[in-house]
C-alpha cells in the first residue's frame, strides 16, 4: 500500500482511453489489471502531477488516496497505476499546497514538476509552489502560495511555508517571501 493522489471529476469520475470509470467513498473500487499506459486505477506520487490530468480547480477535485494491489509506475513522472485504490480524503488548495510541498521535501533531488517555478511565481488556477534560495510568489484573492527554501548548491530544502492570499495578511497582487513579508520581484 502507499499514499497516492488523485484528481477527479467534480462527479468523482475518471476518463481513461475513453472509458468511464465512477468512483466510490468509503470502498476499495477494484479493477482487475494494472498498466499506466492501459488500464488500471490511477494516481500520482506528487500531488502537482495530478494537475498534469485534471488542471482547472473550478472542474476538478482531488483526494488523497491509497494505492494497492498490483501497482505499475509511468516513467513519464509519478503517475502510477494499480488494482486497488480508496479514496481517503478530499483536499483543500491549502492542503494540496501542503503536499505538494512535503513531495518536494522528501525528495528534493528528483525533477521538479513543471508547476513548480524557480525562484519567484505568480499564482495560476489557484496555487503557486515556488522553489528557490529565496523564493517570492504573489496570487489574487483566494490563491495559496507556497514555498520550498533551499541551499541552491546542493539542491536541499531548508525551509517550507504556505500563505493563503486573503486580503488582510496576504494582499492579493503583492510578492511575498517565505515569512510572509512584502518582497521584491527579481
Amino acid at each position: 500500500m502507499l499514499i497516492a493522489f488523485k484528481g477527479f471529476d467534480k462527479d468523482l469520475t475518471c476518463t481513461n482511453h475513453g472509458n468511464t470509470y465512477q468512483y466510490r467513498l468509503g470502498v476499495w473500487n477494484e479493477e482487475d489489471k494494472a498498466n499506466c499506459g492501459i488500464n488500471g486505477m490511477h494516481c500520482a506520487e506528487n500531488p502537482l502531477d495530478c494537475l498534469s490530468y485534471y488542471p482547472d480547480w473550478d472542474r476538478a477535485v482531488y483526494y488523497m488516496v491509497v494505492a494497492d494491489g498490483d501497482i505499475d509506475e509511468d516513467a513519464y513522472d509519478s503517475k502510477i497505476s494499480c488494482t486497488r485504490l480508496r479514496l481517503i480524503k478530499k483536499l483543500d488548495k491549502g492542503e494540496f499546497v501542503a503536499h505538494s510541498l512535503k513531495y518536494l521535501l522528501d525528495h528534493p533531488f528528483r525533477k521538479n514538476n513543471h508547476l513548480v517555478c524557480l525562484n519567484q511565481g505568480v499564482a495560476k488556477n489557484g496555487i503557486v509552489i515556488v522553489r528557490g534560495e529565496n523564493p517570492v510568489a504573489k496570487g489574487a484573492l483566494g490563491d495559496v502560495l507556497g514555498f520550498a527554501k533551499e541551499v541552491r548548491s546542493q539542491s536541499e530544502i531548508t525551509e517550507i511555508g504556505i500563505h493563503a492570499v486573503d486580503g488582510k495578511e496576504i494582499l492579493p497582487d503583492t510578492w511575498y517571501s517565505i515569512n510572509g513579508k512584502i518582497r521584491k520581484a527579481g
